[in-house]
């Protein structure tokens, strides 16, 4: 069984190997997602409206001092 296999892990190795989708488009396919994704990202977080809570200044309003 090993020598089987051995032999079919030569013959694969030595088999010229066809250039698949991926090999062919496979970094320009995550670039692009990584392009899109940021871009979205760069949009909901600039221009999405959303009120960030990060700083208490003008919010916070003092209770009134009692003697």
């Amino acid at each position: 069984l090993a020598h089987g296999v051995q032999r079919t892990a030569v013959r694969q190795a030595h088999r010229k190997h066809e250039p698949d989708f991926h090999d062919k488009y496979g970094n320009l396919v995550l670039l692009g997602g990584a392009a899109v994704f940021s871009v979205v990202w760069g949009y909901v977080l600039t221009q999405g409206g959303i009120e960030w809570g990060l700083s208490p200044v003008g919010r916070v309003t003092p209770k009134e001092w009692r003697e």
